[in-house]
Parts: structure tokens; sequence; C-alpha cells
């Protein structure tokens, strides 16, 4: 017998000994458990705390493509969820399942909702967090787009560049930090002046540790200290002596990906497409008429 089929016969008993259960998933793999039971519970190798306060409204689910929805509300708590992580966007984007479970006998049990965090607000010691369903995905345009820019992002399937390949990263050490939140750093000298911008740069210790930016600045000086700005900044603090990583950045261009990274095969832009004002020239009004480029 599966687990909900236990759970549904626990329930046509008529006295039913149930409870609300929650995994948060968080995208560097640490697990949460929450339960609105009196007792912690325990399975999937994971304890269900019940020390949280958390508790949740009812789902909305329908058969439309309309997001199913519902929040969650726990206290914020050193062993659990913390105001600190919360800001630092460490849940943003977590994996939420939901189960209906009978506490007598874990094993009878029932998944209720499957879907990710949404917004989150804090305030008077606990959260709010927006429960957001599997079919926000479907609200959410896809298809090709036809630019000049290459529209992978690097390492990805698409692109194919290997970002730990020798050359491709590097591992600095924080030095001092400036007033607009930049960083300077040490031990990357082995590397161009803005090799790694529009780059990415992780922290590997420290507040800030697992929290990445994109690099909007990278500048390399004579005496071999590297200086890197962030697009935005971090949401937990750097201190000196943190161990951060840079990953090579790229500019999307055509010239970019054959001289730095040898790899026009995988470009996925469309570098000789017509700008829009190409329709608007009239053969007579450019300088070039040998039937190419009019760029």
């Amino acid at each position: 017998m599966s687990g909900a089929e236990a759970l549904a016969a626990h329930l046509s008993t008529g006295v039913t000994t149930v409870a609300r259960t929650w995994e948060v998933r968080r995208r560097d793999g640490r697990r949460f458990g929450f339960t609105d039971h009196d007792l912690d519970l325990q399975f999937d190798g994971l304890v269900f705390r019940a020390d949280t306060g958390m508790s949740a409204a009812a789902v909305q689910q329908g058969t439309g493509l309309s997001v199913d929805n519902s929040e969650a509300v726990g206290a914020l708590s050193d062993a659990s969820v913390t105001e600190a992580d919360i800001a630092a966007g460490r849940f943003d984007g977590a994996e939420v399942t939901a189960w209906l479970v009978n506490w007598a006998d874990v094993s009878a049990r029932k998944v209720l909702f499957r879907g990710s965090l949404g917004e989150i607000t804090r305030s008077g010691g606990a959260f709010t967090a927006e429960l957001r369903g599997l079919t926000e995905w479907l609200n959410r345009p896809v298809g090709r787009v036809y630019q000049a820019p290459c529209l992978a992002v690097l390492g990805d399937a698409a692109c194919g560049v290997d970002t730990e390949a020798a050359g491709m990263w590097a591992e600095a050490v924080v030095t001092s930090v400036t007033a607009k939140g930049g960083m300077v750093l040490s031990g990357a000298s082995g590397f161009a002046a803005q090799w790694f911008q529009r780059g990415r740069l992780t922290v590997l210790d420290g507040a800030a540790e697992g929290l990445w930016a994109v690099i909007k600045r990278d500048v390399l000086y004579e005496d071999g200290v590297r200086e890197v700005d962030l697009w935005e900044p971090l949401r937990a603090a750097v201190a000196v002596g943190d161990r951060v990583k840079l990953i090579v950045g790229c500019d999307k261009r055509f010239e970019t990906c054959r001289m730095k990274f040898d790899n026009v095969i995988n470009f996925q832009g469309f570098p000789d497409i017509p700008q829009e004002e190409w329709v608007l020239i009239h053969p007579t009004a450019t300088r070039s008429r040998g039937g190419g480029s009019l760029r």
C-alpha cells in the first residue's frame, strides 16, 4: 500500500491523527523541515521541527494555468530560518514540498503542494513567505530571440565553455572593501585586465559564503592588485580575509567568442542580422553597394 493509499485509509476511519509538514530546499542544497504538529516528525532523512511556529494558509489549486498560491508563516530563529539568511536572499526561489501526514505513522502521507518560495517579508520576529505553484512556469514567455549578441549563458549546455578549466577562474583574497561595495583582491594577478568583467564573483567563506554577483568592472593595477565592482551589492557583509572565486566574463559578442574562447561553433547569436534602421536605408544613401552587410 502506497503512502497516499495508507493516508486515505486512515482518513476513512473518521478519527484522524494528521498534521502538515513542509520541506524547504535552498539552492545551496540545504534542507529545512517544518511541521504544525506539537512534536518533531522525521521521514525522508529530514527532521521536521515543531518549534518554529510554522503554519500555512489553505493552498489554492485549479485546473487552469493560473498560479497556485498560498503563504507560509513561521518564527525567525537561529536554529531554522534566520533574519540574516532571508536578508541575504538565501531562501529566494527555494523549492517547497508540503505533505499531509499521519503523525502516528509517518509512512502514511500525501503531497499537497509542490512549488517554490516567492516574496518573503519579515517583521516582529516572524517571516511570511509566498508559495508559488509549479504552474507559474507556464506563464513565462519562451522561444528564440533573434539578436546579434549571444543568448547562451557562459558555461551552460548551449555555450559549452568549461568555466572550471585552467585560465577560466581564479581564487583571490579580499584585502579591502571600497565605499561603494567593490573589493580589492590579491592572488589573481595572472590574468589580463577586464578578464573577469561581466563574469561572476562567488564568496567562498565568511558571512556572505555562497552568495554571488555579476562583475561590473575589473581593473588590474601595476602592482598586481585587482579591484572589482559589482552590478548589485551582495546582501551580506564581505570582510577582509574572505576568499572569493572569480569566473571569466563574456560580453556576448561574436568577436569575443572567437578570440577569447575559440567557441564560434556554439555562438548562439546572429551577428549578421540587419538592424532595424536597415529597411529605411535607400541604396543611394549608403557608400557600400557591393551586396554585403550595410553595417
